[in-house]
């Protein structure tokens, strides 16, 4: 015996676990950096989703524009996924961050970091946020490549990071003028055909489209994106459930929150020259949220004292 304990599950291989089962929903909160990252998992959610508009705002402090860099959304997805790597994370990697060879780089670094899925989309490299008006494609071909590259990269690496197409077509055109609904339904059609794992209709307009979306795709996970103030109506998870989505990912619950709440901390801040009324947690309080407690355990059980009361 050795002591060392049982090689633990991958996050790709228990996304796909978790897939499987054809009665399930997958339900992915939208974290973008630490702190909302523990925050989902205290309250046990078994899957996170890493925003792509919420990376670029806490990282860059930029609207979701296509600033970002494939360093930037790689670094933080990897933060994320290594909080607790039993739970699996899917993560925007935007467009692939180049060519086929850029996005074949891409799918083999979020891999190799722990990262369970990612999406990749047929927007231009000037992107923007999925529910923002004038977005353009490139031409179905470029896209394919992007998928095909994507495909062949997550096969030979042995990862089994899951591999989500995602489309914006419906509202979106490329040079050529394609574009709506039937476009982004072709898109993804020949995705499936590609062998990508999950497909992703962006900014679905109506309850009634999201039942024509799940009717006219191919019978593999449909992703449904909820975004507050988007394109497409709010419907609670067990609706989407009903209606055979496999993935629901809430990209902006976090920032809306925090957005809203830290806000208003400041602005009592300037008026009154002090934080506001309500009970603190603390330090340790704060601490304890970002695993203070784990983190003295391991130091007391290998024989530190660094942190002991004594």
């Amino acid at each position: 015996m050795n002591g060392h304990s049982q090689q633990p599950v991958s996050g790709a291989r228990r996304l796909r676990e978790m897939l499987a089962d054809p009665s399930k929903t997958v339900v992915a909160p939208g974290v973008y950096d630490g702190i909302t990252a523990r925050l989902a998992l205290a309250q046990g959610f078994d899957c996170l989703y890493m925003t792509g508009a919420g990376t670029s705002m806490s990282r860059l402090g930029m609207a979701d524009l296509g600033l970002t860099t494939f360093t930037d959304m790689h670094t933080n997805a990897a933060m994320i996924a290594s909080i607790d790597p039993s739970v699996p994370v899917i993560a925007d990697a935007d467009t692939g961050y180049g060519g086929p060879i850029n996005v074949a780089n891409t799918v083999r670094a979020y891999g190799r970091s722990g990262i369970a899925g990612l999406h990749i989309e047929d927007q231009i490299q000037e992107k923007r946020c999925g529910h923002l008006s004038g977005k353009q494609l490139v031409s179905r071909e470029v896209y394919y490549n992007r998928l095909r590259a994507a495909c062949k990269a997550r096969d030979e690496s042995g990862s089994g990071i899951v591999i989500i197409a995602r489309t914006d077509a419906a509202a979106g055109k490329d040079a050529d003028g394609n574009g709506g609904f039937h476009e982004a339904v072709e898109r993804l059609t020949k995705a499936a055909d590609i062998g990508v794992d999950a497909l992703f209709f962006e900014a679905i307009q109506s309850e009634d489209q999201c039942k024509e979306v799940i009717a006219r795709l191919p019978k593999i996970p449909v992703l449904l994106n909820m975004v507050d103030g988007g394109r497409t109506p709010i419907i609670s998870n067990d609706r989407a459930n009903e209606i055979g989505f496999r993935i629901v990912i809430w990209p902006t619950i976090a920032l809306e929150e925090v957005m809203a709440a830290v806000g208003e901390a400041f602005q009592t801040m300037k008026k009154t020259g002090k934080t506001p009324e309500e009970p603190k947690m603390g330090p340790a309080g704060l601490f304890e949220v970002c695993g203070l407690k784990e983190l003295m355990t391991f130091d007391e059980a290998v024989g530190g004292k660094a942190y002991s009361s004594n």
